[in-house]
């Protein structure tokens, strides 16, 4: 069993260009990928598509997750659902924007 405390973790992610959101992955496995996102204002990351399920869980602070239906506002707390192939992106607006993403099945493993 291992135990993560996502802020921690978001607090230590690094992005390679500071224009992009900072990541860290928590769990690579072919059935599930977790990643941590820091998003700071001005921050996006761009509506894309993935063959794969993804749930966002709202960690900390706030912002804009897009979808097929346009944008919505996001607190701490909220659980944000796509369905495989649907638009989704994600960005901060005033203040950072802290969140998981659970990708399943894995990015790549999904034929």
């Amino acid at each position: 069993m291992n135990i993560y405390e996502p802020t921690v973790l978001a607090a230590r992610a690094v992005s390679a260009n500071p224009t992009r959101p900072a990541t860290a992955i928590v769990h690579d496995a072919p059935g599930t990928r977790v990643i941590v996102f820091r998003i700071e204002p001005g921050q996006q990351v761009a509506p894309h598509t993935s063959r794969s399920t993804v749930t966002l869980s709202i960690v900390a602070g706030g912002g804009l997750v897009s979808g097929s239906d346009g944008e919505r506002l996001v607190h701490a707390g909220d659980l944000v659902v796509y369905g495989p192939n649907e638009v989704h992106g994600m960005r901060a607006v005033d203040k950072p924007l802290v969140l998981v993403a659970l990708i399943a099945p894995r990015p790549g493993a999904v034929e």
